[in-house]
C-alpha cells in the first residue's frame, strides 16, 4: 500500500524496452495516410531547402564573375520561390501534424479511460487519483507529440544526412570526411549521458505525479485544510515536493542541454577545418588557376552547417525519446493493470431475479493475510429486508460490496436465485441491483442529471416521482431553478442531506430487485429521516434489501437484523429477538438509546421495547 501515498515513488514493475515503443505504433497505423503526407512534405521542403546552397555557389562562381546578369535575375526569382513554397509546404504539413497529434491523443485516452473503467476497487483504493489522472492527461499528450512529430522528425532528419551528404559529395569526398570527423566525438558523448538521462526523467515523471497527486488531494480537502488552519504546513510540503521536482529537472535539463554546445562546438571546429582545409590541404580542388573557388567553400560550409543542424535535432529528438519512454511506461502500467473484477470467460447474463440472495462460507480479504470475513454463511429470502449492525470497521460494508462484486471473494460463493455470482457477468448484475453507498458522490451538471444518471432512459415524470418517494422534491422545488439547478462537482453548494436524498433518489429511480443502503440515512436530520423512511417503506416490500446502518432507529423493521463483529456474524434475528438475548445488539441499542435521551433530556417511550427489558436501563 506504499504507493498510496503521494510522497512515495511509483517503481516501474519492468524495465522499459523498444517492444514498448513498436506497440505504441498501433496509434499511429491508424493515420497512416496522414502520416505519409506529412512526412512526403517534409522531405520535399528538405530538398528545396537543400537546393539553395547550390544555387548560391552557380551564382557566386560562375554568373557573377561572367557577368550573367539575366540569369542571375532567373536564379534570384526562383531561389524566392523555393523560399515561398517551403513555407507553405511547412504550414501544411504543421496542420495535418495538429490534427493527427489531436486525434491519437483521443485514441490514446479513451483506451486508458475505457480500462480505468474495468479496474476493480482495490486499483483506486491504492493509489492517489491524482497520479491517475497525470497518465490520462499529461503523458498521453507528451507521447502523442512524439508519435506524430517526434517519430516523423527523426526519420526526416536522418533522411536530410544523408541528402546532405550527398551533396557534399558532389563537391567534395575528402572535404566531407573533414565534416564527419566530428561525429565520433559527439556519439560518445550520448552514449555515456544516455543512462543518467533517462534515470532523472524517470525521476521527474516520479516527482511530477507526486506533486499532482497531493495537489489533486488538496484540492478535495481544501474545507478541512482551512477547518485545521494547516494553509502554511501544506505550503511547506507542496514547495517540497516542487523543490524535488525542479531539483531532477534540471538535472535531466543539464544534460539535454549540453547536446547544443556540444554540437555547436564541434561545427564551429569542423568549419575551421573546412577553411584550413581548402587552404592547406585541398588547394587543388578549391584554387583554380589561382582562382580560389570561393562558392564550393561557401557551399560547403553551408552544408556542413546544415549537416550538424540534423544532428542537434536528432539530440533533441532523443531527449524527447527518453522522455516519452518515461512516460510510456507509466501509460502501459495502467493499461496493463489486470482487470481482477471481470467477467469469466463461459459468463452468462444473469436471469430476471426474484432476490434470494446465499453466502456459502464466504472469506474476504483485501490484503493478503489478513483476513476481512470470515466464513460467513447466509441465506435471504425473496423480499426479506437485511440490516447490518456493528462496530466500525467489522465487514459490514464489504458484504454488500461483495454482494455487488465490486471486489472478488477469497474463498466461499455467493449466489442469487442459485446462480453463482462469479458466472453471471457483471453487467447484469448490476442491473437488478441498486446500490447507495456512503459516500453520496454527486456529478457536474443538473439535479436531474444526477437523479437520472442509473437510468437514462427515465422520463422527467419518473425522476419527479423518485425524488417525491424519498421526500427530495420538497427541497428541490424551492430552489431557484428546481431540477435544472446547476450541482457542482461533488455537490458543492448542497448540504449533506440534500446530497444523500438526491442520491437517494438516484437509487430507487433504478427500480432494483436487490436494493442495497449503505448508511443511508447518515446524513438526514431526524424529522427528514422519518420522512425518508415512510417513502421507501413501499419499496422495500416484496423487494431483497441489505441496509447498513449505525442508527438502530432507522432498521428496527427489518425482518432480520445481523451484528457483524470481526468479520462474522455475532448475532442474527428480528429487532425484538436480538433485544431479548440480552447480548451485543441488546447493548448497542441500550447505549445509543441511552445517549439520545440524555441529548434531548426527552421522555422515555416504551412502547418498542418488549417485555422482559429492564427499563431503568433508559433512565
Amino acid at each position: 500500500m506504499a504507493r498510496n501515498k503521494y510522497n512515495i515513488d511509483e517503481e516501474l514493475d519492468v524495465p522499459f524496452n523498444w517492444a514498448q515503443f513498436k506497440r505504441s505504433l498501433v496509434y499511429i497505423k491508424k493515420y497512416k495516410k496522414s502520416i505519409f503526407l506529412m512526412f512526403l512534405f517534409s522531405v520535399i521542403a528538405s530538398l528545396l531547402g537543400l537546393v539553395t546552397p547550390k544555387i548560391q555557389a552557380y551564382v557566386i562562381d560562375e554568373l557573377i564573375p561572367g557577368n550573367l546578369k539575366g540569369l542571375i535575375i532567373v536564379l534570384g526569382v526562383s531561389y524566392f520561390a523555393v523560399s515561398v513554397a517551403i513555407v507553405f509546404i511547412n504550414r501544411l504539413r504543421a496542420k495535418i501534424s495538429a490534427k493527427t497529434g489531436q486525434s491519437i491523443i483521443t485514441d490514446m485516452r479513451t483506451d486508458v479511460f475505457s480500462h480505468l473503467q474495468k479496474l476493480s476497487f482495490d486499483y483506486y483504493d491504492s493509489r492517489p487519483h491524482g497520479k491517475i489522472l497525470t497518465r490520462v492527461i499529461n503523458y498521453v499528450n507528451n507521447v502523442a507529440d512524439f508519435l506524430t512529430n517526434g517519430m516523423i522528425n527523426a526519420v526526416l532528419q536522418i533522411i536530410n544526412l544523408f541528402l546532405i551528404l550527398g551533396f557534399m559529395l558532389s563537391i567534395s569526398v575528402r572535404m566531407t570526411l573533414v565534416v564527419l570527423a566530428g561525429l565520433p566525438f559527439f556519439y560518445l558523448y550520448v552514449r555515456i549521458t544516455k543512462p543518467r538521462q533517462r534515470r532523472f526523467r524517470q525521476l521527474r515523471a516520479n516527482k511530477q505525479s507526486n506533486t499532482t497527486a497531493y495537489l489533486a488531494e488538496n484540492i478535495n480537502g481544501e474545507k478541512v485544510t482551512q477547518a485545521f488552519v494547516r494553509e502554511e504546513m501544506n505550503e511547506g510540503i507542496f514547495n517540497g515536493l516542487l523543490d524535488e521536482t525542479k531539483k531532477y529537472s534540471l538535472r535531466a535539463a543539464y544534460l539535454a542541454h549540453g547536446m547544443w554546445p556540444i554540437s555547436t562546438i564541434l561545427s564551429r571546429i569542423v568549419r575551421m577545418a573546412i577553411y584550413i582545409a581548402a587552404i592547406y590541404l585541398f588547394r587543388d580542388e578549391f584554387i583554380l588557376e589561382g582562382v580560389v573557388q570561393i562558392g564550393a567553400i561557401t557551399a560547403m560550409i553551408a552544408y556542413s552547417n546544415r549537416f550538424w543542424g540534423p544532428i542537434q535535432q536528432l539530440g533533441n529528438i532523443y531527449n524527447q525519446l527518453l522522455d516519452t519512454a518515461a512516460y510510456l511506461e507509466r501509460i502501459f502500467q495502467v493499461l496493463d493493470e489486470p482487470v481482477t473484477v471481470d467477467d469469466a470467460e463461459d459468463a452468462y447474463p444473469l436471469p430476471e431475479i426474484q432476490g434470494a440472495v446465499e453466502f456459502e462460507n464466504v472469506m474476504f480479504e483485501y490484503e493478503k493475510g489478513t483476513p476481512v470475513l470470515k466464513n460467513v454463511s447466509f441465506k435471504v429470502a425473496p423480499g426479506e429486508s437485511i440490516a447490518l449492525v456493528g462496530p466500525t470497521g467489522a465487514g459490514k460494508s464489504t458484504i454488500v460490496n461483495l454482494l455487488s462484486r465490486f471486489y472478488n471473494i477469497t474463498e466461499g460463493r455467493i449466489l442469487i436465485d442459485g446462480n453463482d455470482l462469479s458466472k453471471v457477468t457483471i453487467r447484469s448484475l448490476r442491473q437488478q441491483t441498486g446500490v447507495m453507498l456512503q459516500d453520496t458522490f454527486i456529478f457536474s451538471g443538473t439535479i436531474m442529471d444526477n437523479i437520472r444518471y442509473g437510468r437514462l432512459n427515465a422520463t422527467d415524470e419518473e425522476c419527479i416521482a423518485a425524488a417525491k418517494a424519498v421526500h427530495a422534491d420538497d427541497f428541490i422545488r424551492t430552489m431557484e431553478k428546481g431540477y435544472d439547478t446547476p450541482t457542482n462537482e461533488r455537490g458543492a453548494g448542497l448540504s449533506a442531506g440534500q446530497r444523500q436524498l438526491i442520491s437517494f433518489a438516484r437509487t430507487l429511480l433504478s427500480d432494483p430487485r436487490i436494493l442495497i443502503l449503505d448508511e443511508a440515512t447518515s446524513s438526514i436530520d431526524t424529522n427528514t429521516e422519518r420522512l425518508v423512511q415512510e417513502g421507501i417503506a413501499a419499496l422495500l416490500k416484496n423487494r431483497t434489501s441489505f441496509i447498513v446502518a449505525h442508527r438502530l432507529s432507522t432498521i428496527q423493521n427489518c425482518d432480520r437484523i445481523m451484528y457483524i463483529e470481526a468479520g462474522q456474524i455475532a448475532e442474527a434475528g428480528s429487532h425484538e429477538e436480538l433485544l431479548k438475548k440480552k447480548g451485543l445488539y441488546y447493548d448497542l441499542y441500550m447505549s445509543q438509546r441511552t445517549a439520545f435521551l440524555k441529548e434531548t433530556n426527552g421522555p422515555v417511550k416504551y412502547d418498542t421495547i418488549p417485555e422482559g427489558v429492564p427499563r431503568a436501563v433508559l433512565v
